[in-house]
């Protein structure tokens, strides 16, 4: 086990490590983006990355306070659902209506990587590709549709 201290100085070296690794990539557009922190340019609309001791994962996360708004852009992403699994090139798992760690009723559609952790560097070669890979594709995706969206800005 590591303490508190510990723990978090290993998820900043790796999150250092990534936001350095990525700082290199740009955006679909060619404009230079901060991967870590994406913004969608639509409110309370995310692209999250996280990693932990068991896994990784990237996700779409819609979490207006009006549910039916929520739901609204969810049906609306449903809609670009065979042109995000052409871009995306494997499964994902959508889900209307979830609840978070605290509780909220949000909107997500997530990819994970199981069998890795953030504690064992060996696995983050590995962590590093998948969200990678994934983050660049679901960028060239909203690249293709973020007008769509503008009504929910």
């Amino acid at each position: 086990m590591f303490s508190k201290e510990e723990t978090f100085q290993i998820r900043k070296k790796f999150w250092v490590s990534f936001g350095q690794y990525m700082k290199l990539q740009m955006a679909a557009n060619g404009e230079k983006i901060n991967w870590i922190n994406y913004k969608t340019g639509i409110k309370d609309l995310y692209f999250k990355t996280d990693v932990d001791n068991k896994s990784a994962r990237i996700a779409i996360e819609i979490t207006k306070k009006d549910i039916d708004i929520q739901e609204l852009i969810f049906e609306q992403f449903e809609e670009f659902q065979l042109l995000f699994h052409s871009h995306m090139e494997q499964e994902w798992i959508w889900y209307k209506s979830f609840y978070d760690e605290s509780g909220k009723q949000i909107s997500k559609i997530e990819i994970r990587l199981e069998g890795v952790s953030v504690f064992r560097e060996e696995t983050w070669p590995e962590i590093i590709s998948f969200l990678k890979n994934n983050l660049m594709k679901l960028d060239e995706f909203w690249e293709d549709i973020k007008d769509s969206f503008e009504i929910f800005k």
